[in-house]
């Protein structure tokens, strides 16, 4: 059984992290963390195999709680589970060795798929016996790879997502109606990203008052 410890600070993502990874055949919950210095104490108590890591903490960012389990040597991996989209985490991440960078927001598909491919790389990289030749090694060099991409709910498609992220990010706040004209899409069509985006904790909703009528909702990107 891999032993996850979950480190995220938005309770709704906590417990749908929590329930995916239970979810998954030999996988299960071993704690659930909501800041860096939670999660420090947990695998100081804790037998953890996995860390399922969110870059945005409340204490401290993600690369430097990676920096501070390899520190205290700390024997696990991290995979990435975040809304980070910058290069600069991303190379971060990697130079500390984290195995696997999963975006927000994701499906219990995209996050079985990575976790499946784990299980299959701790699989190859525990092994005995010596290499057959050069594609063993690169077999047991290479990270999780899932085997295929990560899904969305039926109808949405990753670049129409993207571009509500990216105008959510760039904006003070949006209504469907803005951000639509923003990305090129319908008023129907962004209001249903930006509510998945609301219901996967990646934003949030608050009533827009000042004209005549009923209030607007303003999307917030966290």
């Amino acid at each position: 059984m891999i032993r996850v410890l979950v480190v995220e600070d938005e309770p709704v993502a906590a417990e749908a992290h929590r329930t995916y990874v239970d979810r998954t055949p030999g996988f299960c919950t071993a704690a659930v963390a909501a800041t860096g210095a939670r999660a420090l104490d947990a695998l100081a108590r804790t037998p953890v195999d996995l860390v399922l890591l969110d870059m945005h903490l409340p204490d401290t960012h993600g690369v430097e709680l990676c920096r501070r389990i390899r520190s205290a040597r700390v024997d696990v991996d991290v995979l990435a589970v975040t809304s980070a989209r910058e290069l600069s985490t991303v190379r971060a991440a990697a130079a500390l060795g984290v195995v696997g960078y999963l975006l927000k927001p994701f499906t219990y598909a995209a996050l079985h798929d990575r976790l499946v491919a784990y299980a299959d790389y701790r699989d190859r990289l525990s092994a005995d016996g010596d290499a057959t030749g050069q594609e063993d090694v690169d077999r047991a060099l290479e990270g999780p790879r899932p085997q295929r991409q990560a899904t969305l709910p039926k109808g949405m498609h990753p670049q129409t997502l993207d571009a509500v992220v990216a105008a959510l990010r760039r904006g003070e706040g949006l209504s469907a109606a803005e951000t639509a004209a923003g990305t090129g899409t319908s008023r129907i069509t962004a209001r249903r990203y930006l509510e998945y985006l609301a219901e996967t904790g990646l934003a949030t909703r608050t009533p827009r008052y000042g004209g005549a009528g009923r209030p607007e909702t303003e999307y917030r990107w966290r």
